[in-house]
């Protein structure tokens, strides 16, 4: 009985629950800043507990992590902060008691803070996320209306003054090969700067290979952009107007912030393509007397899929256009590509993938599933989508004629795919893939000014032809 006892209390000496659960260590640090909201992801190694609250006076959130070690990452946090940030003005960290580290934010307004956690997915692992929303978010239908009395030729962005493709950047760190955390502190040369409103981004995740040098990215020399023959010159503000009243539409540049989207084989970042054609096609739209544009997003962070449908309703959009350059399992794929929603299911095994893959965004860039709008959710499900699809197929068929002049297709027609930033119910929405970032020589199409000047020209043409043979028609007065 006596060597039985000792063998049992041998064994709880062993087990897990009589040892310390392991520390979880910080491996990252990437903050997001933007007027919608400013998000700052940390990434560590385990999961932790954690607890926060405000305090006001000034006004501050405050997270306590457990069982984290305070390395050189949180010890560097507050330089994470930029001057120009919308919503923090300072973020520091401390030791605050034994096996409690402290975070404190202080804010430059009011806000509403959600703070929850993400498993981990590609190459993140656990995240803690911080967002920080304005008390008063700000109002894009209410944006819109103030700049429709400006003559946004003069505003318009120029190709010189888009954010820059991640050409560049590093491509993102293997998952198979044993990473060594660094900090954006530690060296200049392994690190990209902290992301602006100009579309400065860190790659997605902050490892760089311990048995591999940094890949070395060629610099590739953006030519200037001249208007190419073909295209249509752009509409002075004094011409007269085709359609009668305003055309608003939604542009929606793809993925952002935590979730650079597909990755080309010369580390080109889909995020960076995205906004850099959406900025150039509003520029185009915006000069078209009674046509306006407005972006999902104006700089490198993430919109949640459902927050671009909402957004769009919001402003009461005629059109919703959301634009991507995707990967495919195969390289060799190329072509561009326009879809719409499908009541019945993808029209190809390819468009299957690509939906598939979208609609993953979500879990990539981070989604608070908690503060989900359940009214939206609902209201997307209830209505009846049959006459937006209709109007969807012909502005799809528009759009994909005038691409076709310039590139390839990789389907000589519209397809169908269950694409969740597509089910608007009240407004004719496509997704266009402009090219596949997969494929090296459309990447280097892709990265190209001219080719995207372009691009853009052949979108907007599709655009605004499709509006000359549908004229919208009066929109109901909004009590």
């Amino acid at each position: 009985e006596l060597i039985r006892f000792a063998g049992a209390s041998l064994l709880l000496l062993v087990t897990p629950r009589g040892r310390a659960a392991a520390k979880s260590e910080i491996v990252a640090v990437r903050v997001w800043p933007a007027a919608d909201y400013t998000r700052v992801t940390i990434e560590h190694s385990a999961p932790v507990k954690f607890s926060h609250f405000t305090i006001g006076n000034p006004d501050r959130l405050v997270v306590d992590l457990e069982n984290i070690d305070f390395n050189g990452i949180l010890q560097g946090i507050g330089n994470k902060i930029s001057p120009n940030d919308p919503n923090i003005k300072l973020l520091r960290a401390g030791q605050f008691k034994p096996g409690i580290v402290r975070l404190v934010m202080e804010l430059k307004n009011q806000v509403k803070p959600q703070v929850f956690v993400l498993t981990p997915i590609g190459h993140y692992g656990y995240r803690l996320v911080l967002d920080v929303y304005p008390s008063e978010p700000p109002d894009p239908l209410l944006q819109l209306i103030k700049k429709n009395n400006l003559l946004l030729d003069e505003d318009a962005p120029t190709e010189e003054t888009l954010p820059q493709t991640a050409e560049n950047d590093p491509p993102p760190a293997q998952p198979q090969v044993q990473a060594q955390v660094q900090s954006p502190d530690q060296t200049q040369a392994q690190t990209q700067p902290q992301p602006s409103a100009q579309d400065q981004a860190q790659p997605p995740a902050q490892v760089q290979a311990q048995a591999q040098p940094p890949v070395q990215q060629a610099q590739v020399q953006q030519p200037q952009v001249q208007p190419p023959a073909q295209a249509r010159p752009e509409t002075s503000r004094t011409a007269r107007p085709v359609i009668k009243r305003l055309v608003t539409i939604m542009l929606d540049p793809g993925h952002g912030g935590e979730d650079p989207g597909a990755v080309g084989r010369r580390g080109s970042y889909e995020k960076n393509i995205t906004l850099a054609l959406a900025t150039r096609l509003k520029a185009k739209i915006d000069a078209e007397p009674n046509m306006r544009a407005i972006l999902t997003r104006d700089s490198d962070y993430f919109v949640p899929l459902q927050m671009r449908v909402q957004k769009s309703r919001q402003i009461r959009a005629d059109l919703f256009i959301s634009i991507h350059a995707d990967a495919f399992i195969r390289p060799e794929a190329n072509g561009s590509s326009v879809f719409i929603l499908s009541e019945k299911g993808a029209s190809s095994s390819a468009a299957r993938y690509l939906a598939q893959k979208e609609n993953e965004a979500d879990l990539i860039g981070g989604v608070n599933l908690s503060a989900a709008d359940p009214m939206l959710a609902r209201t997307l499900l209830d209505l009846s989508q049959t006459v937006t699809i209709s109007d969807s197929l012909k502005v799809g068929k528009a759009v994909l004629n005038e691409i076709g002049n310039i590139n390839h297709l990789h389907r000589g027609h519209v397809e169908h795919a269950g694409f969740a930033v597509l089910k608007a119910p009240d407004i004719p929405s496509i997704l266009i893939e402009t090219a596949f970032i997969s494929n090296p020589d459309e990447e280097k199409r892709l990265n190209n000014a001219a080719y995207r000047n372009e691009m853009a020209a052949a979108i907007f043409s599709g655009i605004r032809k499709y509006f000359i043979k549908n004229p919208p028609q009066p929109k109901p007065k909004q009590t």
